[in-house]
């Protein structure tokens, strides 16, 4: 996020006060907790698709053993979203 050194024009609250910098804090708070959340269901929809993909192999004839790897890299994404603190 950018944040101009230009100066805002300050808008006066019912209670007297400019809340111009608050305005701009809530803003940038709320922009990063969008993006953690929109990260978070990026992860959480490839896990997903990867594990899906997995099962329609196992399902084709693909060994579980062979698949190993790629399930275990599902593993991870899982147990990493799992760990991530909520937005």
């Amino acid at each position: 996020m950018r944040f101009s050194l230009v100066p805002r024009q300050l808008t006066q609250s019912p209670d007297g006060y400019t809340h111009a910098i608050l305005d701009d804090l809530n803003t940038a708070v709320t922009n990063a907790t969008s993006v953690e959340t929109s990260a978070t269901a990026l992860i959480d929809g490839f896990a997903a698709r990867v594990q899906a993909a997995v099962d329609k192999a196992v399902g084709n004839g693909a060994t579980e053993a062979q698949l190993a790897p790629v399930q275990a890299e599902v593993d991870a994404l899982n147990k990493s979203v799992a760990n991530t603190p909520a937005a």
